[in-house]
C-alpha cells in the first residue's frame, strides 16, 4: 500500500524581498499613523468639509437634473442649503419644550428606576467599595466659580459650533453649485487619459452607490420613526414624536443606534410604569421591531451591492466616533461606502478560490 505523497512547503528566503515588501508595509504604517493624527487635530476644519462633501454628494443629482432643465445650479444650491438650515431650527424649536420636560423629570425616573431595581444595590455597594479601596476619592469639596468661569466655557463652546456650521454651510453650497467644475478640476492632477477616466468612474459610482444608500436608509428610517411614534403613543408617552425622530436620527448609526434607542426606551419604560413588567415592555418592543428592520426589511431593499461588513461598519464606527465624535459617527457609514468602492476600483477582487 502506498503512502500518499505529502508536498513540502519551501522555506521562505530571507532576501531582498522580504525586506522590500518590510519596508513597504513600514511606510504604509506610518503613513496610516500621520494620516490619524491629521485628521484628529484638523477636525474643525475637515469636519465640517467632509460633512458637507457628504451631503452634497446626496443632492448632486437633483442639482444636475435641475440644471439640465435650465435652472440655475447656484439657485437650488442655495434653496437646498436655506431649506436644511430652516429645518434644523424648526426641529429645534419644536423639541425645545418636550427635551426640557423630560431633563426635568429625571430625578424622579431615576428615583422610580432605583425602587424598582433594588435588588442591584447589592452588588453596585460591593463596586463602589472596590472602587473606593483601589481609587480613594480626594474628598467632596465644593468649589465656587465666579460667574465669569461659568460664562466663558459656554462662549469656548458656541464659538466653534457656529464658525464649524458656518463652514459646513458655505462649503455645502459651493460644492452643490460647482460640483461638476469640481470634479473636472480634481482630474486634472492625473496625468494619463486612463487615470482621468477611473478618477471619474470612481466618483461617478460613490456618487450612485452613496445616493442609493441614504435615500433608501432615509425612507426606512422614516418609517421605523412613524412605528416607533405610533408605539409611544400607544404606550402612553408624553412628546412621542420626539422618540420617533430619535429612533430615525440614531437608526442611521448600524447596530449602535438601536441599542442607544433600547436604552433609553428601558429607563422611559421603568421610570413610567409601576410594574417592573410594562417598564420592559417599550425596550422589548422596540428590538422586535429593530431586529425585523435590521436582518430583513434593510438588507432586501438594499441588495447585496449596498450591504457594507458587518465588521467593517463596526470598526469604522469606532474609529470616526475616536477621531471626530458624534458627528463622525454618522459619517462612518457614507465614508466606508466611498472607501470601499475606491478600493474596489484600484484592486479588483480576485475571483480565483483559495483553500479554507
Amino acid at each position: 500500500m502506498e503512502l500518499p505523497v505529502v508536498k513540502r512547503e519551501e522555506p521562505v528566503g530571507l532576501g531582498e524581498d522580504i525586506w522590500a515588501s518590510a519596508v513597504q508595509m513600514a511606510v504604509v504604517g506610518i503613513f496610516i499613523i500621520m494620516f490619524g493624527f491629521c485628521l484628529y487635530f484638523c477636525r474643525p476644519v475637515l469636519l465640517p468639509v467632509t460633512a458637507a462633501l457628504v451631503v452634497g454628494t446626496t443632492f448632486a443629482p437633483l442639482v444636475k437634473a435641475s440644471a439640465r432643465r435650465g435652472i440655475p445650479s447656484w439657485v437650488l444650491a442655495g434653496v437646498i442649503g436655506l431649506s436644511l438650515v430652516a429645518l434644523a431650527g424648526l426641529a429645534a424649536i419644536f423639541l425645545a419644550q418636550p427635551l426640557t420636560d423630560w431633563i426635568a423629570r429625571a430625578p424622579e425616573m431615576g428615583t422610580m428606576i432605583k425602587q424598582k431595581l433594588y435588588v442591584l444595590d447589592r452588588p453596585l455597594n460591593a463596586l463602589r467599595e472596590l472602587q473606593e479601596a483601589l481609587l480613594p476619592s480626594r474628598g467632596k469639596a465644593v468649589e465656587v466659580e465666579p460667574p465669569l468661569a461659568v460664562v466663558t466655557p459656554v462662549i469656548a463652546l458656541i464659538t466653534p459650533a457656529v464658525i464649524e456650521f458656518t463652514l459646513f454651510f458655505v462649503t455645502l453650497v459651493f460644492y452643490l453649485a460647482l460640483q461638476i467644475d469640481f470634479r473636472r478640476y480634481m482630474a486634472t492632477f492625473f496625468t494619463t487619459r486612463e487615470g482621468k477616466l477611473r478618477f471619474i468612474r470612481i466618483a461617478n459610482d460613490i456618487e450612485r452607490r452613496l445616493v442609493s444608500y441614504l435615500v433608501t436608509v432615509t425612507v426606512i428610517n422614516l418609517c421605523l420613526g412613524i412605528a416607533v411614534t405610533l408605539g409611544a403613543w400607544l404606550f402612553g408617552f408624553s412628546s412621542p414624536v420626539l422618540f420617533g425622530l430619535m429612533a430615525m436620527v440614531l437608526n442611521y448609526i448600524p447596530y449602535i443606534g438601536a441599542a442607544c434607542m433600547t436604552l433609553l426606551l428601558l429607563a422611559v419604560g421603568l421610570g413610567s410604569f409601576t410594574q417592573l413588567a410594562w417598564g420592559f415592555t417599550p425596550a422589548a418592543a422596540f428590538v422586535l421591531l429593530a431586529t425585523i428592520e435590521g436582518q430583513f426589511i434593510t438588507p432586501a431593499v438594499l441588495g447585496h451591492r449596498l450591504t457594507l461588513n458587518p465588521l467593517a461598519v463596526l470598526l469604522a464606527i469606532a474609529f470616526w466616533s475616536w477621531i471626530w465624535g458624534p458627528m463622525g459617527t454618522f459619517l462612518a457609514v457614507p465614508l466606508t461606502i466611498g472607501a470601499a468602492v475606491t478600493l474596489h476600483h484600484l484592486f479588483p477582487p480576485d475571483e480565483s478560490k483559495l483553500p479554507g
